[in-house]
């Protein structure tokens, strides 16, 4: 053997030394991806293929149904993330119905809005930020809450008060809120004057009960909430105008309230609506149709019913629990028999119109 023999075995020997073991990796890794480990492999890309990124929804609503959803959103969250492995997070923001309007409309981001009045919605969609025809998006004609209003008195009644012609006698002090902060309030000044014009009288009479009944008023509060804490915490007047659910659920807290549902009424319808813009900006749209369309299944209406809300599903209408609480109103009114929204603002609540004129009055 010569000298240049024995390094030509060696490079020959470590080439298949190489060889064997590049063979032995390949069919050890070709019979994990065989055997059981594949089980770890797969679980660990499905989990990474179904987990979702978080969502936030922002909501955006009228003082006195804040109750109601802080019952609904936890149902939702949960079962978004049992059908969608997501999670579901919310902000919410409560407040009169008129200044959630503004903010929305000065740049709160909601997602959806769930306001007092149809009015308020129009506004929003007016600006260019909630599409035309929302309204027919959803069932009911996206009226998702209603009640009618209620005349709470003081204990025993010392006024004497039993219909909304009372309001205006003279030494009665009334608590109400202010129809160009509150959504609630419009329906107040609407409920007064709907129960003249639905008895028979005219609009100069009706023009003139409501004048001497809001010459009743000594203090006008930002939003519904706040005229039911003044009634009640402060003390003030002898009679307060608000939702039936508000007084209801005051009941339900404990409170000994005295108050009537008066034969005349209104019909309150509180609309929801997305707000199309940001909800096209925030990329949630599928998880914002899916909360709106299950404020209407019968599971959110009950809560709604629950905290004082005239049910508008009528199996939970009509259901044991409810049938009782929310009795029907013999003559109940609504806006469209006093020309739609367009022209109630323009006639009641514009700068100018009839409530200023009323106010200016008293001063």
């Amino acid at each position: 053997m010569n000298l240049w023999q024995r390094p030509r075995l060696r490079i020959n020997s470590f080439k298949s030394f190489l060889s064997l073991f590049l063979a032995g990796t390949f069919l050890s890794v070709a019979l994990a991806a065989c055997g059981g480990g594949n089980q770890n492999n797969t679980n660990t890309d499905n989990s990474t293929a179904t987990k979702k990124q978080d969502v936030e929804i922002t909501l955006v609503s009228f003082a006195v149904t804040k109750i109601a959803h802080e019952a609904i959103i936890p149902k939702f969250v949960e079962k978004w993330k049992q059908e969608h492995r997501q999670n579901v997070n919310f902000k919410q923001s409560y407040g009169g119905s008129g200044s959630q309007t503004r903010a929305v409309i000065d740049g709160l981001e909601a997602d959806v809005v769930h306001l007092a009045l149809a009015l308020d919605t129009e506004k929003i969609a007016k600006a260019g930020l909630i599409r035309p025809g929302w309204e027919k998006e959803f069932p009911n004609n996206s009226i998702v809450s209603k009640s009618v209003g209620a005349l709470v008195t003081r204990e025993g009644n010392p006024k004497g008060i039993k219909t909304w012609d009372d309001l205006a006698n003279d030494g009665v002090k009334l608590i109400t809120a202010d129809p160009k902060t509150s959504g609630i309030a419009r329906w107040n000044f609407l409920a007064l004057w709907n129960s003249v014009i639905k008895t028979g009288g005219d609009e100069a009479k009706a023009t003139e009960f409501v004048t001497k009944a809001y010459k009743n008023v000594p203090i006008l509060t930002k939003d519904a909430r706040e005229a039911t804490d003044v009634f009640f915490k402060q003390g003030q007047g002898d009679a307060l105008i608000n939702y039936e659910n508000e007084i209801v659920l005051a009941q339900d807290k404990g409170l000994k309230v005295n108050y009537i549902i008066p034969d005349v009424n209104i019909s309150i319808d509180n609309p929801i609506a997305i707000v199309d813009k940001n909800v096209d900006k925030h990329g949630n749209r599928e998880v914002v149709e899916a909360f709106v369309k299950y404020l209407f299944t019968p599971e959110a209406q009950q809560e709604f019913a629950k905290v004082g809300f005239c049910p508008i599903d009528e199996t939970i209408a009509k259901s044991q629990e409810f049938v009782d609480k929310y009795p029907p109103v013999k003559t109940l009114g609504t806006v469209q028999d006093l020309g739609g929204w367009d022209t109630v603002q323009r006639k009641f609540f514009d700068d100018g119109a009839l409530f200023d004129q009323i106010q200016a009055k008293k001063r």
